[in-house]
């Protein structure tokens, strides 16, 4: 990731600097950048709709191998394949 940042900033015309009497400023950045994103608390606001849909399809096709599969258990397995789904299906209603 590191490497893209730096790509992309030299590609927007910025290059190397320095800072506080060394070179480097750009491979620093890039490392503060990777930590932020890695450590950022993603919402659903951050989603894009070509997001939800594939979190949507993913769901739905998760209930179904849930629920296919409680075709063929017993009582109790069958219940908890039915709970799987359902619980499946609220997380795309949260």
């Amino acid at each position: 990731m590191n490497e893209d940042i730096i790509r992309m900033a030299r590609e927007a015309g910025i290059r190397d600097c320095t800072c506080n009497g060394d070179f480097g400023c750009l491979e620093r950045f890039a490392a503060l950048v990777s930590a932020a994103e890695r450590n950022r608390t993603w919402t659903q606001e951050h989603w894009t709709e070509y997001e939800r849909s594939i979190a949507a399809a993913e769901r739905e096709a998760c209930m179904g191998i849930c629920e296919e599969a409680a075709e063929d258990m017993t009582d109790m397995a069958k219940w908890g394949a039915q709970t799987c789904s359902k619980l499946i299906k609220a997380m795309g209603q949260a």
